[in-house]
């Protein structure tokens, strides 16, 4: 497994790898495939490595903290940052390539300063998907979605891959990002991958390791406020409205849990629909003591 650290380095393994695999393959259609993650690891990224090792002949993991998408008074600095165990466990997943750069190299000092942040420069240019950027998790982290895009295309650019692989938790992301592919013309492929969920519910995040044992056990309300408003629907119940209530109340039984939204959208647009049904998304953010988590699920 190679561990690189540069874009030069990268687009020279894209090109070395391209030609074995042409070489030790004997075939067309070689793929590659793109998991990028800002490490601190779980079985939820690792789920996404293990899919990409199944449908592509190589996987290029990026490891990197963006800036960007962080507010100025998020948990930048506090963010979880564990690259040897990382690589680790990368290794043993079957990655062929940690693509790890440092933040001068994705943000050269030709951008702004970044107030209060150890990182020396955000990015000059920006890709913002207006209207759904704002929706959902953009509308509670102004900019967020705007440093998502712009770092995430920036991958695309510089390893090139065939398919890219997300995960359904981070839904609004994906809708962001499927935007900004069909709008840009970028020839990749967007897999989205199940959520992964500790055995009681819980989904798996890296912020979790944030929680204290009884913040943790409070926020499995997430998880059963969810829950219950799928059984509501599968019970015939078809008004927005009427599954917003009944997931608040579930919420509302655990008073250490702050409600940042609760939603019922178009799984595309982020828009709030009226009526839902196959498909819809229902989705939650939550603060639990001082960590924000978020969950979803897709109505069958």
């Amino acid at each position: 497994m190679l561990i690189l650290k540069t874009i030069a380095e990268m687009r020279a393994a894209r090109s070395d790898l391209r030609c074995d695999l042409g070489r030790n393959l004997g075939r067309e259609g070689k793929t590659l495939g793109l998991v990028p993650t800002m490490g601190a690891l779980h079985a939820g990224h690792l789920s996404l490595v293990a899919a990409a090792r199944a449908s592509c002949d190589a996987v290029v993991v990026s490891i990197f903290v963006n800036p960007a998408q962080f507010g100025p008074n998020e948990d930048l600095a506090r963010y979880p940052r564990t690259f040897e165990a990382d690589c680790a466990l990368l290794l043993e997943a079957g990655a062929d390539i940690v693509f790890a750069p440092p933040v001068q190299e994705m943000y050269p000092a030709t951008g702004a300063p970044q107030t209060g942040s150890t990182a020396p420069h955000l990015p000059a240019t920006y890709v913002t998907v207006e209207g759904v950027s704002e929706r959902l998790d953009g509308a509670s982290r102004p900019g967020h979605f705007r440093g998502v895009s712009t770092v995430v295309s920036k991958l695309f650019h510089i390893a090139a891959p065939d398919r890219a692989f997300f995960g359904q938790k981070d839904a609004a992301q994906v809708a962001v990002l499927r935007k900004m592919v069909a709008d840009l013309n970028f020839d990749v492929e967007m897999v989205v991958c199940p959520i992964v969920r500790d055995a009681d519910g819980l989904a798996l995040s890296s912020r979790n390791r944030y929680l204290t044992l009884e913040e943790r056990r409070s926020a499995l309300v997430l998880h059963r406020a969810l829950g219950r408003v799928e059984e509501v629907a599968a019970g015939g119940e078809t008004s927005a409205a009427a599954l917003i209530e009944v997931g608040c109340e579930v919420l509302a039984q655990e008073p250490g849990v702050r409600l940042d939204y609760f939603s019922v959208v178009d799984r595309d647009t982020l828009l709030p629909v009226q009526t839902a049904g196959r498909g819809t998304l229902v989705a939650v953010a939550a603060f639990v003591g001082t960590t924000r988590l978020i969950d979803n699920v897709l109505l069958l």
